[in-house]
C-alpha cells in the first residue's frame, strides 16, 4: 500500500530562485507540484522524501523559469486489488460506510459488511443489526479487503475504492475480538 519509490520529474525553478538551485529548494518545488497528485502507475504521492540528482537546467521559449529534471524518492500510497487494509469509519450513510484508508476513503457497501441485515440509524449515524445488536459507526476501526479500484488522475477525490468485510477475519475490530473469544472459549471446553 505505502511504498518508497524512485521517480524522475521536471520542475520549473522561477527566476527569483535561480541563484539557489539546491536539493532543498527543488524538493520544496516538487512537493508543491506532486504531493496529493494521483498517478495510475505509482498511486498517490504522499510526500517527496529526498532529492538525489538535479540535471542541467533548460530554458524554454516564452517561459520565464528554468526547467530541471530531478531524480528523487517519494512515499506513495497505491492500494492493490485484494489487499487487506485496516481503516476507520469516517462517514455512515444509508447504503454503507466510508472507511478512511490512508489518503483516500473506500466504500464498504451495506451488502458487504455482514450477512445480517443492517438498518441505517440516521439519528446515531450508524448501521445496526436487529439480530445480534451489532453496530457500525463513525470512528470504528475496520479490517476490509479491496475488491474494486477506479483511480481518477485528474480529480483524485473522485477515485473510488470498493471494500468488502464479509470473509472470515474481516469486519469491525470489536466483532473480530468477539469471534476470537468465542473460538478460544469453545477450544478450551472441547479440550477438556
Amino acid at each position: 500500500m505505502y511504498k518508497r519509490v524512485r521517480l524522475r520529474d521536471t520542475v520549473e525553478v522561477p527566476p527569483r530562485h535561480l541563484a539557489d538551485v539546491s536539493p532543498g529548494m527543488v524538493k520544496k518545488l516538487l512537493q508543491d507540484k506532486l504531493e496529493g497528485r494521483m498517478d495510475e502507475d505509482v498511486g498517490s504521492v504522499v510526500s517527496v522524501i529526498e532529492v538525489h540528482d538535479i540535471g542541467d537546467g533548460a530554458v524554454l521559449p516564452n517561459k520565464p523559469g528554468v526547467y530541471y529534471e530531478a531524480e528523487f524518492d517519494a512515499l506513495t500510497f497505491d492500494p492493490q486489488m485484494q489487499e487487506v487494509v485496516d481503516g476507520e469509519v469516517v462517514e455512515v450513510v444509508n447504503f454503507g460506510a466510508f472507511v478512511g484508508i490512508g489518503p483516500v476513503d473506500g466504500l464498504l457497501h451495506v451488502s458487504q459488511i455482514s450477512d445480517e441485515y443492517l438498518a441505517y440509524d440516521e439519528e446515531n449515524q450508524q448501521l445496526a443489526s436487529r439480530e445480534s445488536n451489532r453496530t457500525l459507526g463513525v470512528g470504528d476501526p475496520v479490517r476490509a479487503r479491496i475488491v474494486t479500484k477506479s483511480i481518477d488522475e485528474r480529480n483524485p477525490r473522485d477515485s473510488k475504492i470498493g471494500l468488502t468485510a464479509k470473509q472470515v477475519g474481516l469486519g469491525k475490530h470489536g466483532w473480530l475480538k468477539e469471534e476470537r473469544k468465542k473460538r478460544e472459549g469453545t477450544a478450551e471446553v472441547g479440550d477438556s
